[in-house]
């Protein structure tokens, strides 16, 4: 399989190198951890003649006998070396059980530089605090963004390869089949046991046809404002009996496992978050065309939702906008930056056009205001609001 090297991931982690940090590498499963785990390797023995090595990756069988924390915590012992830099890497650190107990305690130890994957709810950010009583820096891996696609395939012509993403997504794994029906075959099935074994068997769920039916109703529902209540409603009405409750645990799983993220509302004018009516949105795209078909796709949804995980990608926080009862597509966040953006399929109608324009002049504050789109134009000026065509913001030329 063709490799290239994840720049942007890659330098995060060479910034934090030899910091106190647990670090912590989390992410949808197949996204890449493993690899970039090996990529950093690479350049850890490129840059440290003086480093020791200790790798243990539980997808293999050779590190089966080592799954408790006793065995693991004399495994890494006995690879210790008192004259070398000691860094301690992980793949699915999860599979150990008690692993938070050997890992606190290798850092407190003082020995090692440690590097930990994990692809699910074991390794959630809420819960990262409670489960090391070090410092943690954790690193969120999303599948291939469009630089990367680009990058991995070769494309000399930007908009071509921009609708070759749309359709194929980000899922690195699927690139190596040829055809469409092959490459979502692999991507159904990486969904498919994310869901039953990182959160079926994990939450011990017993009503697996109804999780597999609120899958299904979030996948056509991506970037639509929900309700825990209007989905328990409408799956009740399906003829499967369910509550809110149940619906918001089952929502809180598809999150945890990294299959969705959960957008909030934000009140523009008040400045303030509100409670109800939440978007979501997938991790890849991809996921959405090989469970559901590519029949009657939705361009705008599909949009919408590569532009959510690119802003989450580049580490903003997202909020879903609403001023006057208008609706704001996106409120990215960064420290003191802030950005309010509209993404829409086609704008080549004067009405479409003044449509998505319209709540952003809404808005009276000076910080910067977007519209992205499929213009294939370069970026211009209406109004104090930047139209920037959607290729070359995924690109990050904007």
């Amino acid at each position: 399989m063709k490799l290239i090297e994840r720049e942007f991931y890659l330098e995060k982690l060479k910034s934090v190198t030899g910091t106190p940090d647990i670090k912590v590498i989390t992410g949808v499963r197949r996204s890449g951890k493993s690899k970039l785990m090996d990529a950093f390797i690479d350049w850890i023995k490129e840059t440290d003649r003086n480093a020791n090595i200790i790798h243990i990756n539980y997808n293999l069988f050779e590190f089966d006998s080592i799954k408790i924390a006793p065995a693991l915590n004399s495994y890494v012992e006995e690879h210790y070396q008192s004259n070398k830099n000691n860094f301690l890497l992980i793949d699915e650190v999860q599979l150990c059980s008690d692993f938070e107990k050997v890992i606190n305690s290798f850092h407190a130890s003082e020995k090692y530089d440690i590097y930990i994957t994990g692809s699910n709810a074991f390794l959630l950010s809420s819960d990262l605090a409670t489960l090391f009583t070090g410092r943690v820096f954790q690193l969120q891996v999303f599948p291939f963004s469009f630089y990367e696609y680009q990058k991995y395939f070769s494309f000399s012509n930007t908009e071509n390869a921009f609708d070759s993403y749309v359709k194929e997504g980000g899922m690195a794994g699927s690139f190596v089949y040829k055809s469409p029906e092959e490459k979502y075959s692999y991507i159904k099935d990486v969904f498919n046991t994310l869901i039953t074994r990182d959160i079926v068997q994990k939450y011990k769920i017993k009503n697996e046809l109804l999780l597999n039916k609120l899958n299904d109703f979030m996948l056509d529902n991506i970037s639509s404002e929900v309700s825990v209540r209007k989905i328990a409603d409408t799956l009740t009405s399906n003829q499967e009996k369910t509550n809110d409750k149940t619906i918001g645990s089952y929502l809180d799983y598809l999150c945890n496992a990294f299959a969705f993220y959960k957008v909030r509302r934000y009140d523009i004018r008040g400045k303030k978050y509100l409670a109800s009516q939440d978007k979501y949105y997938l991790a890849d795209h991809s996921f959405r065309y090989a469970i559901l078909g590519t029949k009657n796709m939705d361009y705008g949804r599909v949009y919408e939702n590569m532009v959510c995980i690119e802003l989450l990608r580049r580490g903003y926080e997202v909020y879903t906008g609403v001023l006057y009862k208008k609706e704001i597509d996106f409120v990215a966040i960064k420290q003191s930056e802030k950005i309010y953006i509209q993404v829409s399929d086609d704008i080549s109608s004067p009405e479409t056009f003044d449509r998505e324009v319209s709540p952003l002049l809404s808005i009276k504050d000076a910080y910067p205001k977007v519209l992205i789109a499929r213009t294939r134009h370069e970026k211009y000026l209406h109004e104090g609001i930047s139209i920037i065509n959607l290729a070359d913001f995924l690109l990050n030329k904007e």
